[in-house]
């Protein structure tokens, strides 16, 4: 389903899901780090989006969203997208007050034109009804300062009613893959506005979406690489997304072992016409599942010299 004509011109981001992970260090930042070191801006030599995970749990401080936005300065293409908060989407608290301390943390990154859009993500409980669709228009109108992606978990948002809630309201939908699972999401290409979205959390087998209050649950769900035949069928239909969206924002979030990181890389290494650099500690952890998507750190100082 699209909402909009061909667009051959379409800009493709490939990132990752947050980026404050101590289990990267080793393996995706290096060992050995001078004290100056910040993530941000290593990772923007790397990938052109990153969505803010913290956003999810807590209203982001403006004095760490201008910070970002500095630290990014030197990358015109970068964006980031946001998580809304979970108090909104997974508690249905609409106050006043939460809403503007949300809007407070996003406005340097929006008004430095760095925000791509929110993403509104909903538990595999939050099915389609006529109480949520309300309410999925409520959060709409509470949030119409920003472009607005929602993810939803349960199958039942693919009924053509649910769908055109999404084109009316100018909702963009998350395209995700997961582990499958009762009345779970299934891979999908749906435009519904001109930002196409696409998340892949990995398709670990013993985690659902609808078990989320097991413990280590997140955890056993971001512990999947996929194979380079499982990214093809998501490099397909992120091709047909690219013909109709204005722009498309492709999240891994399988972030075990840095493995999002391995796996975005390839799916650059698919897409782009020119092979995309790795993180040197990155690619000697990975080289096998590398070496054929991307320009290893010697083939890079080959290249400067």
């Amino acid at each position: 389903m699209s909402s909009t004509s061909p667009n051959p011109l379409s800009s493709t981001f490939c990132g990752l899901a947050g980026w404050a992970y101590p289990h990267w260090n080793r393996v995706l930042y290096p060992a050995h780090r001078p004290g100056s070191f910040q993530p941000l801006p290593y990772l923007a030599e790397y990938f052109d989006v990153l969505e803010v995970n913290t956003s999810f749990y807590q209203p982001l401080r403006p004095e760490i969203s201008k910070l970002w936005v500095r630290q990014i300065a030197q990358r015109p293409k970068f964006r980031f997208t946001a998580k809304l908060q979970r108090e909104f989407t997974h508690e249905r608290r609409l106050e006043a007050d939460l809403i503007e301390r949300y809007h407070e943390g996003l406005r340097p990154l929006a008004e430095a034109g760095r925000l791509a859009c929110v993403l509104m993500q909903f538990p595999w409980s939050f099915k389609f009804t006529a109480e949520n669709r309300k309410f999925f228009i409520e959060l709409r109108r509470a949030f119409h300062a920003y472009p607005l992606v929602a993810e939803m978990r349960h199958d039942s948002w693919t009924c053509d009613e649910a769908l055109g809630t999404f084109m009316d309201y100018h909702v963009g939908f998350a395209n995700i893959d997961q582990a499958a699972g009762m009345h779970s999401m299934p891979p999908t290409q749906y435009l519904t506005s001109p930002i196409g979205y696409v998340r892949l959390h990995g398709r670990n087998p013993n985690s659902r979406w609808n078990d989320e209050a097991r413990t280590g649950a997140k955890a056993v769900r971001g512990d999947y690489l996929y194979t380079p035949a499982e990214l093809a069928e998501w490099k397909q239909r992120i091709q047909r997304l690219r013909s109709f969206a204005r722009e498309v924002y492709v999240i891994f979030n399988n972030d075990a072992k840095a493995q999002s990181a391995v796996n975005a890389l390839q799916m650059r290494g698919m897409m782009e016409p020119a092979l995309p650099k790795a993180p040197q500690a990155l690619y000697r952890h990975y080289r096998p599942e590398l070496h054929a998507w991307v320009h290893g750190p010697r083939q890079q100082m080959l290249f400067a010299a």
